[in-house]
């Protein structure tokens, strides 16, 4: 009998993503809003691959069955990484997409466009009752704009510049975004793994 697929999230822009990219797999997909009553999971490491670990292995312990759970994070060379680990956070604890780009433009001014590369970085962590916590990784390497551009996707997407399609994150099609992003490259990483939900 199929299991379902407990992804541990609720942000309603990841769980959609998960589902396109899940589609076809014949897998029922959860999510943390389907179990209101487990509370918010302090993600206090300090990397993406602790933060999905804590995730992926308390939720594990919780249910007690197979969960998947990402860290992602976009990371600005000019910044020296940031905000990294605290992209969702980054203009306070709220979480607001329209606050943290324009805290993200701000600290950018004045900076050319070459000096404004960046990418999105996401680690999968699947985590099993009793088993070792395996760890998938995808990358979306692109440049940061002067201006919010396009009006698709979230989070950091209308700032997020791909240079080959001369369109941002937030201007492209979700399945053309799928097949680049740094989330859709870790879960065809993870999705290679055929073993794990008997693919």
């Amino acid at each position: 009998m199929a299991t379902d697929i407990i992804i541990a999230t609720t942000n309603k822009g990841k769980i959609k993503e998960f589902k396109q990219l899940f589609e076809g797999n014949e897998r029922v997909i959860k999510s943390l809003l389907d179990y209101p009553h487990i509370m918010d999971i302090p993600e206090d490491g300090h990397t993406f691959h602790e933060n999905a670990a804590i995730k992926a292995e308390t939720l594990a312990g919780i249910l007690n069955c197979t969960v998947i759970a990402d860290d992602s994070g976009l990371e600005v060379d000019a910044l020296n990484g940031a905000p990294g680990i605290y992209s969702a956070r980054y203009a306070g604890e709220q979480k607001n997409d329209a606050a943290n780009i324009e805290k993200l433009l701000k600290e950018l001014e004045g900076t050319p466009e070459e000096k404004r590369t960046a990418r999105f970085v996401c680690v999968i962590a699947v985590a099993q009752p009793g088993e070792e916590t395996i760890y998938f990784k995808g990358q979306f390497d692109g440049i940061i704009t002067s201006q919010p551009q396009g009006e698709k996707g979230f989070g950091y997407d209308p700032i997020f510049y791909i240079p080959e399609l001369g369109q941002t994150a937030a201007e492209i099609s979700s399945n053309e975004k799928n097949a680049r992003s740094h989330r859709g490259k870790a879960i065809q990483e993870l999705l290679k793994y055929k073993n794990l939900f008997n693919l």
